[in-house]
């Protein structure tokens, strides 16, 4: 479904040390995916390249076999894949469920109560909720994309262990029950332990655990 092929990648500020460094992966529909590994190691980056968000200065991104620069980034990112952001990403003057709809078509207020944020915040503003919340609401914005993709950075790093527990969960079923590849940067021990394959990127090398 969407394939990393010998990714390359280098921070402008230190052209001589690569934060990727030949690095290739293939992730399937179906499959819930970690990726794991120090601070500063380049999980966020990569997570980035395949979004689309950035390219990498070699190496070649494909999303089922075509190269994601054929259509265009802003084609991959609006059809291909759903994004969790670290920092949410949310839009500061809409409702949550105003936000959630930007995702996609699918019922959003069904989605607001799987993540758990109560039917009395749904006609507030973003900004009247809590960090952990706004996490939440971002997950089921994502969620509400018919895209076959979900990638997503951190997603419990701000919630409860109930409540990231039950995001966790949704996860499990995005990739298991409704098909979706799901990969997930994290430095949640927990979080990963649930993944169906766990990888680790470490001086700029990705590899199976």
């Amino acid at each position: 479904m969407l394939e990393a092929r010998d990714i390359t990648y280098f921070y402008k500020s230190k052209k001589d040390q690569a934060v990727l460094n030949q690095v290739s992966a293939v992730f399937e529909e179906g499959i819930f995916y970690a990726i794991v590994g120090p601070s500063g190691s380049g999980k966020t980056t990569f997570l980035s390249l395949l979004a689309g968000l950035d390219t990498p200065v070699s190496g070649r991104i494909l999303c089922s076999g075509e190269e994601i620069q054929k259509k265009g980034l802003n084609y991959h990112r609006s059809h291909n894949i759903s994004l969790v952001f670290q920092n949410y990403n949310l839009i500061d003057y809409l409702t949550v469920t105003e936000n959630v709809k930007l995702g996609g078509r699918k019922n959003a207020e069904e989605l607001l109560s799987e993540v758990g944020i109560p039917k009395e915040a749904w006609k507030r503003n973003v900004c009247q909720l809590s960090g952990g919340q706004q996490q939440r609401v971002a997950i089921a914005r994502a969620l509400c994309s018919e895209a076959k993709v979900l990638l997503a950075d951190e997603p419990t790093g701000n919630l409860d262990e109930e409540t990231a527990e039950g995001i966790i969960g949704l996860l499990k079923k995005t990739a298991h029950e409704l098909g979706k590849c799901v990969v997930v940067v994290t430095h949640s021990r927990r979080l990963a332990e649930e993944a169906d394959e766990i990888l680790e990127l470490k001086e700029g090398r990705l590899k199976m655990r």
